[in-house]
Parts: C-alpha cells; structure tokens; sequence
C-alpha cells in the first residue's frame, strides 16, 4: 500500500538531537501537524518545475580514463573505470572551471521556467563542491578554490529560485566508509562507519548553515547494507533539527524501491518519493513525489553522449508528470570548464518558451480527473481543467470523455485572436471545437473552465483481456501498464503506440504462471522506414531480444517469434522495452503471448 512520503517526520518533530557542526538543535522535539506539514511542502507543490545538476571532478575524463571509453554514466566513472582512489585524487588538481557563471546557471532554468535548483554538493566521489572545515578533499583544494555553492546560493537568492543540495551518503574515498567497492584495494582495517556517519552529519552541517536556509535537501547513496531504516530517521530528525522547514527526499531512508520511486509498505522518513528516468504510470497516489530525469543517457557530463530527447519530448514529460500530481526535476551535467552543454541550453529554452505561454498550466496544479486520454494530459486547479493536447485533431473536434459538468468558457492558451469556442453535450462527453492547427506542435494547451467542480464519470475499468487461457499466457495491450513519455494505448489499433522514446516501456504482471518452457512471441506493426529497433522483453530474470521486424505499416500486424525461457511456477512480470539499438519509434505491440513449448 502506498503512503505519504512523509509520515515518520511528520510524526517526528520539528527539531532533533544535536550532532557535530549541527549548530544546536532542539532538546524537545514536538509533532509536525498536517496543517504545518502542508505549510511547509506549498512552494514545493506550486514549483512543479526544477533543475537538478550533476556537476564535479568526474567532467574531467568525461566518460573516457587512459584513452578508452568508460561504460555507464559520467559521474559513475570512478567505479565503472575503475579507477583507484591514488589514481582519481589528481583530478583535484586540474578541476579549474574558470567559465563558471552561476547566474547563468540559475537564470537558465529560470527562464526555463523552473522554480528551483538542486545542485550535487557531494556526489559518490566524495568530492564537495564547497568549503569543507573537515576534509581538503574539496573544491577549496582546488587551481578554482571559489566557494561554488556559496555562489548558487548568492545566484538562486538574487533571482528568486529556491535552493536545494544533493548530498551523497555513499562516499568512495572517504577511509570510514563501508562498505568498500570491490574494485578498492585500500586495507579497510581500521575503517569505522560510525566514525563517517559523524563526518557525514558535520557536513550536512556545513552546507546547511553556511549559505542561509536552504529549500531542499536530496540524498542519494542510501541502498547499501550499512545504511540502516534507523539511521535514515535519525539523520532526517538531525537536518530538521538545523532547518524545521527543509524538504527532504525519501532516499534518507530504505523505502525506496529502486528507481520506481517509493511503493514499500512501511513508515519511512522523507518528504517525497524520487521515481528516477521514468514518470510513474499512475503517479504515486496519496504522496509527493518528483521524477528525475536526464536530457540525454547521463547525469555528469560525457563528451560522446549525443543522445538527446527532443524538446517536444520533454515538453510532453513535463505535462505528464503535472497530470499525475508530480514535479519534475531534469538534469543538466556542465563541462568541466563550468558551461551547461548548448543541446541542454536549446532545450531549456524552447521549453522556456512554452511556459511562458501555458505555465498556468502547470504550477500550482493537482493531477488530472481523467483516467487515459486519447489526445494527450490534463491538469486541474479549482474550476479549471487544463487539456493538454498531443495528438491536434485534424477534424477540429476535441472530445472529452466522461465530463459531467457545464462548460463555462473555454480558452486556447497562445491564440492570438480570442474567440468563443461552442461546446456540445454528447452524453456523458462533452465536444469542443477548435481551430483546425494546434498553437504548439508538443503540446497545446486548452483551458476548460467549469461550472462548478469538475466531475467526471467513473467507470469501472473493463476486465483484464489478459490471463492463462488453456494453458497459453497471453498479454493483451489494454492491459499494460505504461511508463515513459509519449507511450500509450491507441483504441483504434488496439495497441501500445507512440513508443517514440527509448525510455519507453509496457509491462504485465500475471499470478498463478505453471513452472514450465515457454516459447514467445509477439503481435507487433512496425512501418518499413522505422524497422530495425531493438525490442528487449525481460521476464523471469531473463533478457529476450527481438530486432524489430517491416510489417508493411503501423496497423500491418504479425506475430513474431522472440525465444524460449524456462520459467518457475507463481507470479510472473513481463516487461517490454527498448533494447541497445533504437531508431525513432520501436514498434506497434498488440499482444505478448507464452505458449508451452513442445
């Protein structure tokens, strides 16, 4: 059962115990009320709209160690090289950004339209970013030596953006911290993590302290064995106890399940879930969460990652994530010379410029009424609901399901001329027509006002056409669960379509699947100019992939043979995405199907 993110501190106490470079703290805590709760978390939920930025030594190499091309993301460098601490430490030396320019930073995502900045104080490396009176393993250290969080702190208050810190807890130079990468070949005798749980407090301390109150405080790190449920509350109590109005992320604590964000059942610290490269299929119901999410494959910066989304993409993401009551948090990784890279500035810009037409759209808002539109998204605040539209429709004629409410007026946001646009009851739909060319081709934004509340009709949803027929597991598309931009059910094909994004993905999940060998196959139409994806279906711990096949067209179905899997009995999750390879659309996929081999 999911639950709000943050009902340990809310039953904690605004304050907590002391610690090294606390600055104090409160010797009698006291319960957080909801009413104070809601109070502390309302600029958050107004923002929607943040910038996250991974920025440190590892820009250096920029994905390449001794001339080679290192695999993973940029800032995991160290460990996927890898590389040991002696050999990383140099880079310290040569970190120099002299084209640093935070309110350039802070006024890119400000003309963004962001609201916020969360900027990596320390990532795994264990280098800060900031002037630390416990370690010279520290930007003060540093050929720049300027203080930078100092700096975007200055830049963030001077422009009005609201302040967050990321703060790894994983620290892979630090001689206390355990447990060891395997890679490490420093004797870990001697090492004591109550010892650097200390030094971890005292710099949380530092940055808490040093630059004003800040917003928002995000850690990352929390999954190895040594982090513990009970110290994640007590840090969590420890950073309000310098800062009762701080937001804190869920991972402080264990409840994150992996990067869906937070669905464990349990009572777990943190203010809000963290899904990561991906936007939930449902939100998170009954909590705050925030999606995080690169604009190309990497957070740190890599010199050979050209794989950008295009700005429609990220236009329709963050409609997305607004429509189902999160924020969304897109990263930016600067060079090692202190520049965010032009692709990310050209995109920030574009999404800049629908903003400032649709931004009413977004801030402030609540997740939609509607369960799956055809067209696209929509958000909601007091009477008005905000029709996000994709897909334009070329007969001028928007159709919205279910709507039980008079419409009072209905404004296109971006339209030059102002018009009256009819409205027609058809049952229990409400027709709106509109002018033959969308405003923006991502996303055009009609705001529909209501008399009233909206109401919208609530059906049941239609039996699972999914199930074990005669011993044959067959998963039908209306059934998927679907994560990632674009991706969605189309009716008229009876399909997953528009899995234009490589972070794409459906998924089935079916109880009660006989032990047994299995052969795959999938119904799936892919146009011939846009064959020769990578599909990967991953069921059963086991990997299939399947080069996507010319059917002709998108409606051209076939069923394609994927492989054989041996599988155990109980409950089985297929999963179908983007393998290594993919173009600019994956495929049409109308069925899954298991039958028992022969």
């Amino acid at each position: 059962m999911l639950r709000r993110a943050c009902a340990v501190l809310a039953a904690l106490m605004l304050g907590g115990c002391a610690g090294p470079g606390s600055g104090g703290g409160t010797s009698e805590p006291r319960v957080e009320t909801p009413e104070e709760h809601a109070a502390r978390m309302a600029w958050w939920r107004e923002a929607r709209f943040g910038m996250f930025i991974h920025w440190g030594l590892y820009a250096i190499p920029a994905g390449q160690w001794n001339g080679k091309k290192v695999g993973g993301t940029g800032e995991w460098i160290q460990t996927n090289a890898p590389i040991q601490v002696a050999e990383y430490e140099p880079l310290r030396d040569q970190f120099n950004p002299v084209l640093f320019d935070a309110d350039a930073w802070v006024l890119a995502a400000k003309r963004a339209g962001m609201k916020y900045v969360v900027i990596t104080t320390k990532h795994h490396d264990g280098f800060a970013l900031f002037d630390s009176k416990v370690s010279d393993w520290d930007v003060a250290a540093t050929p720049f030596r300027r203080d930078i969080m100092r700096e975007i702190a200055d830049a963030c208050r001077r422009h009005g953006m609201r302040i967050g810190w990321y703060h790894s807890i994983m620290d892979w130079h630090h001689p206390d911290y355990l447990p060891r990468r395997k890679w490490d070949v420093r004797p870990a005798d001697g090492a004591d993590f109550e010892r650097f749980c200390e030094y971890l407090k005292t710099q949380l301390g530092e940055i808490m302290t040093a630059y004003g109150p800040i917003d928002v405080l995000w850690f990352d790190g929390e999954w190895e064995g040594t982090w513990t449920h009970e110290r994640g509350v007590e840090l969590a109590r420890h950073c309000r106890g310098l800062n009762p109005r701080v937001i804190i992320n869920n991972r402080v604590d264990k409840g994150r399940n992996d990067m869906a964000g937070l669905d464990k059942p349990g009572e777990w610290a943190g203010d809000f879930g963290t899904p990561e490269q991906e936007v939930p299929a449902r939100g998170l119901p009954g909590m705050d969460w925030e999606s995080c999410m690169t604009m190309n494959d990497t957070w740190g910066y890599r010199s050979d990652d050209h794989n950008w989304k295009s700005s429609a993409t990220l236009i329709r993401t963050l409609c997305e994530t607004a429509s189902k009551g999160g924020n969304f948090l897109l990263n930016v990784g600067p060079t090692a010379d202190g520049l965010i890279p032009e692709a990310s500035l050209e995109r920030l810009a574009e999404m800049g410029r629908w903003m400032d037409v649709n931004a009413q759209a977004i801030y402030g808002t609540q997740a939609g009424p509607f369960g799956r539109l055809p067209w696209g998204r929509c958000t909601h605040k007091g009477d008005d609901l905000y029709l996000m539209v994709f897909d334009w429709p070329a007969d001028g004629r928007l159709v919205v399901p279910g709507l039980l409410n008079d419409v009072k007026s209905v404004q296109i946001l971006g339209e030059r001329t102002k018009r009256l646009w009819p409205v027609q009851r058809e049952g229990e739909d409400v027709a709106l027509t509109v002018p033959a060319q969308p405003v923006h081709p991502a996303a055009t934004v009609v705001k529909l006002t209501t008399v009233g509340k909206p109401a919208v009709v609530s059906h049941e949803p239609p039996p699972a056409r999914s199930g074990i027929k005669n011993g044959v597991v067959e998963l039908i598309a209306t059934d998927a669960v679907l994560d990632g931009p674009n991706i969605r059910y189309e009716e008229k094909r009876d399909a997953v379509g528009y899995w234009t994004d490589a972070k794409a993905s459906a998924s089935w999940t079916i109880a009660d699947v006989p032990a047994g060998t299995y052969d795959i196959t999938a119904d799936i139409a892919c146009k011939d100019s846009s064959a020769g994806s990578e599909a990967a279906f991953v069921l059963g711990g086991q990997t299939l992939r399947l080069t996507v096949p010319p059917t002709g067209d998108w409606s051209d179905f076939r069923e394609v043979p994927v492989g054989r899997v041996a599988l155990p009995a109980g409950t089985l999750t297929v999963r179908v995405g983007a393998g290594d390879a993919f173009k600019e659309a994956l495929m049409n996929l109308r069925r899954v199907k298991l039958s028992p081999s022969r």
